[in-house]
């Protein structure tokens, strides 16, 4: 299935952590000269705070709350953008409704546990949610888990498309062939 892209058409991706957003966000970005944003760094660059601080100091429920607020600015806009969302962004305040309205079109970048598993296990130190797993197993499972309760909303997106094994230039290929991205944008 194809479609048409118009001018003012955000892309968005969304998936679990380590699914690979940032980096296909950032390649699309350069084959359709579009501005990329990954809603992560705009909530650090607006609230001054990275994430961890956030997470530490103001709770998850703010973090919630400021997350919604710059989606909705960000998709509010009215420019062309590729935007990345963070893993839990679309399970949260209804978040998964603003995706589905009128001039925006989500990918779920689906990656195997197995793959999430193998990406994640350097990055623990990095990532708030994952600090508290010292084994791969104890990971793993928590992987799972939370994408069992994730799987719904992410499934709600426009496209989905599997990323295990797959470079992240084939997946870019295949995100621009169903945005009829050999037209101009």
């Amino acid at each position: 299935m194809s479609i048409y892209y118009p001018e003012n058409q955000k892309i968005v991706l969304l998936g679990y952590m380590g699914s690979g957003k940032s980096a296909i966000g950032k390649s699309l970005a350069e084959l359709t000269s579009l501005p990329y944003i990954d809603l992560d760094d705009f909530i650090v660059e607006s609230e001054n705070s990275s994430i961890d601080q956030i997470f530490s100091l103001k709770g998850e429920i703010y973090f919630r709350r400021k997350e919604h607020h710059y989606l909705i600015e960000l998709l509010n806009k009215p420019e062309q953008r590729i935007i990345s969302l963070g893993g839990g962004t679309p399970c949260y305040d209804n978040n998964i409704s603003l995706l589905k309205t009128e001039g925006i079109v989500s990918f779920y970048l689906k990656t195997s546990i197995g793959t999430l598993v193998n990406r994640l296990k350097s990055e623990i130190e990095k990532r708030p949610i994952l600090k508290r797993f010292s084994t791969t197993e104890e990971l793993a499972e928590f992987i799972a888990k939370h994408l069992f309760e994730r799987q719904f909303y992410y499934n709600q997106a426009n496209f989905t498309i599997l990323t295990d094994n797959k470079s992240v230039n084939r997946i870019v290929g295949e995100i621009a062939a169903l945005l009829h991205l050999d037209k101009p944008v």
